[in-house]
């Protein structure tokens, strides 16, 4: 229900919106043509349960046969041939069941192991969809901040030639400092058209994860007041993280499906029982021969009634070898689906532990900038002081303002770091919806 408020308000304000992260998460869970792919196949498997349950069900059949004869026939009066024409009507219904065939309950059994596959399928392809847009988010945000850092540097910049301008006039600063300041300005400004294309691929990046084909929507990131801690010290930490990942369910559910499709091929070496029950009759008339008397519709359709009951009992002998060696196939697709698993446990442990090094790497840095951004600044304003006192050059100036401004970025860039690894484990610590 959440969703779906969600994607209404978007239909309603088409314009440009800014979302959050978890906004981003809201709308690709249920929107990206993956999510929607697995959804429809969860419904297939749903269609696939009813119809093997439909196989216990008997099956009815009706025809009626209307056809004529020219030449030589078995006269239905004296059961002679002879050269005659003959209008004949057939009305037959027939019923058929399978009494036993262990086939159709082990089909029931798969199906509904397919779709708890499927189910599993759907919750793993939100979680890779999630943690694409975790990704391309942080990139996003990061080349922002970036841009901004240099805007800002540009802007200094700017307005530090204007007043070195004016103190070269008056005398207090010689010409060479306007000169300095204008080269590294210049720099700069290569920088930022180059920061500027990489957020704009970023966020290009981001709307394809999102999978949204129009730039109406600008991402924000939003305070947080302390950053979370994970209780890494677990020694079940990566263990239990990937009993519950859908890759992993998903794996253990296609071996419990291969092993019931063992049993399934299995049964065709066991005796089935059928039945049938059958009803018909006919009408028979004789074409332009007016001395023939025929037997009104009725009187035929009550006379030549037939009914039948069969039952017969299938056991298999011979078989080619076909089954045997489809129980055999059967057996090596159970091998290969438990290769699969040991494949998934690879991954996921290498995920797992990718992310948590990952975390703890970027807390400790954040940790370090956070003391280093401090020191920057103190810097930068003992700095300002000594510049308008004429105590420092403008080009030592602008080192240190730009070495404090990149200390900015680098506690903005780490801060974000530790959120995105944070938020990735979430991701994969997410259960079933």
């Amino acid at each position: 229900m959440k969703n779906f408020i969600f994607i209404f308000i978007i239909g309603f304000f088409p314009a440009q919106q800014s979302w959050n992260l978890q906004q981003c998460l809201d709308y690709a869970s249920a929107n990206h043509p993956l999510i929607k792919q697995a959804t429809v196949n969860i419904k297939k498997n749903d269609r696939q349960i009813s119809a093997s349950k439909g196989i216990l069900l008997p099956s009815v059949d009706a025809a009626v046969n209307h056809s004529y004869s020219f030449g030589s026939s078995i006269n239905q009066s004296n059961n002679q041939r002879e050269a005659l024409n003959t209008q004949y009507d057939q009305f037959i219904a027939q019923a058929n069941l399978e009494l036993f065939n262990w086939r159709n309950y082990l089909n029931i059994s798969l199906s509904k192991l397919n779709k708890e596959t499927s189910t599993f399928r759907l919750k793993q392809a939100q979680n890779e969809v999630k943690l694409n847009v975790v990704q391309t988010f942080f990139t996003y945000q990061n080349s922002k901040s970036w841009l901004d850092v240099l805007q800002t540097q540009i802007s200094g910049m700017e307005e530090q030639i204007k007043r070195t301008e004016k103190e070269v006039e008056i005398g207090s600063r010689s010409k060479s400092d306007i000169y300095d300041i204008k080269a590294n300005l210049g720099t700069l400004q290569e920088q930022w058209v180059s920061a500027k294309n990489q957020r704009d691929i970023a966020k290009i990046n981001l709307l394809n994860a999102l999978a949204i084909t129009e730039n109406t929507i600008d991402f924000i990131m939003e305070d947080q007041e302390s950053l979370a801690t994970v209780d890494f010290e677990n020694p079940d930490f990566t263990k239990n993280l990937m009993e519950k990942n859908p890759a992993y369910k998903t794996v253990m559910a296609e071996i419990n499906a291969q092993e019931k499709s063992v049993s399934l091929v299995k049964s065709a070496y066991l005796p089935t029982l059928n039945a049938s029950y059958s009803w018909s009759t006919f009408y028979n008339r004789v074409l332009g021969k007016d001395e023939v008397i025929t037997n009104r519709f009725s009187d035929q359709f009550t006379q030549n009634k037939n009914q039948s009951l069969f039952f017969g009992l299938n056991i298999p002998v011979f078989n080619k070898f076909q089954v045997k060696n489809n129980v055999e196939i059967a057996k090596l697709n159970v091998i290969n689906s438990n290769y699969d698993k040991e494949l998934v446990i690879n991954n996921l442990t290498q995920s797992i532990n990718s992310i948590k090094a990952q975390f703890l790497n970027a807390q400790e840095k954040y940790h370090l900038l956070e003391a280093n951004f401090e020191n920057q600044k103190l810097s930068f304003q003992k700095s300002e002081e000594k510049y308008k006192e004429g105590l420092m050059d403008a080009y030592t100036f602008f080192v240190v303002r730009n070495n404090w401004l990149q200390a900015n970025y680098n506690l903005i860039n780490s801060r974000n770091d530790v959120i995105q690894q944070t938020e990735l484990l979430k991701v994969l610590e997410s259960e079933l919806n």
